[in-house]
């Protein structure tokens, strides 16, 4: 736990090559995991292309392609730097709050919760922009991938955890501050 305290005072790159670390730590122990591995660590040059990547990857379907979506999240995390910092910030929230949470690696591969907040976070960038029905379709995507329903206007503020994410719906007048912890089944708005 310390080891999250003395990162949240560096940089979002200090995390990004513990994660690498970490990746290979697992890779060294688990073969299978190889491409997986890869293609969403150790492929990536920063976080927010991690970040992106993943965003790309959960949400490809028949209407928009893992390249069109890698598109979309690039262009946000290159546009509004603010997008790294939160992942960033809700990384460290989950490691340092979420007993399940052993390393930094962990939100970004395996929790939904994380992965569902982040998808939210380029649908926010997009409603923001004006472009509303490309938020609402993210927010859709979401919905439909992880049982997590955020409307693109709520207000999320950073250091967000959010445990197990079932059931999770926040309204477009919703507003959650700075190091929050919502568990299932959790209704805002």
């Amino acid at each position: 736990m310390n080891e999250g305290k003395n990162l949240l005072s560096k940089t979002p790159e200090d995390l990004w090559k513990t994660v690498k670390a970490e990746a290979e730590t697992i890779l060294a122990g688990e073969a299978y995991l190889d491409h997986f591995l890869t293609t969403n660590i150790l492929n990536q040059h920063s976080l927010s292309s991690c970040l992106a990547n993943i965003f790309a990857m959960k949400l490809e379907s028949q209407h928009l392609s893992h390249t069109d979506l890698l598109r979309i999240a690039n262009f946000a995390y290159e546009e509004h730097e603010q997008l790294t910092y939160s992942g960033y910030s809700d990384i460290i929230a989950t490691f340092e709050r979420d007993p399940a949470c052993s390393r930094f690696i962990n939100p970004i591969l395996y929790f939904k919760g994380f992965q569902a907040l982040q998808c939210y976070r380029v649908s926010n960038y997009y409603f923001k922009k004006g472009q509303l029905d490309l938020a609402y379709y993210i927010q859709m995507m979401t919905s439909d991938k992880f049982s997590v329903d955020i409307h693109p206007a709520a207000e999320i503020g950073n250091g967000i955890l959010i445990d197990h994410a079932n059931g999770i719906v926040i309204g477009e007048t919703a507003v959650v501050g700075n190091n929050v912890r919502l568990l299932h089944a959790v209704t805002l708005g």
